[in-house]
């Protein structure tokens, strides 16, 4: 029995790598006005977005100055934060998102392969 449960979890696997190449990854990026770590770490995101989720990407970057409610209601206790709501699993970095590229499967966005140069 314990083989079949292995099979199973691989499957399981494989089926997720399969849609997150698909999947459409909702974001939220919680900042503090526009202070450098904030204006950084949308830098930082928006091109790790267009790099390697065109167009299977809804980024929404909220100020907690403007809206200090959402940001209650995450629990949000540092900024910048990013939120990845979907797909799921729920994940959350802090920071100015710096060297995210490196920590893509944390995101589970499966990495472009790059080009081979002539």
């Amino acid at each position: 029995m314990p083989r079949k449960k292995a099979e199973d979890a691989t499957e399981r696997y494989e089926r997720r790598q399969r849609e997150s190449e698909t999947a459409m990854f909702v974001l939220r990026l919680y900042v503090t006005g526009a202070t450098p770590a904030s204006t950084r770490a949308i830098a930082n995101l928006k091109m790790l977005c267009e790099k390697h989720l065109k167009g299977r990407f809804d980024l929404e970057v909220i100020d907690i100055f403007q809206q200090p409610e959402l940001a209650q209601g995450e629990q949000i206790i540092a900024t910048p934060t990013l939120i990845k709501q979907l797909p799921s699993p729920l994940r959350r970095f802090i920071g100015d998102l710096e060297g995210l590229e490196g920590k893509l499967l944390g995101l589970d966005v499966k990495p472009v392969p790059e080009a081979p140069q002539s």
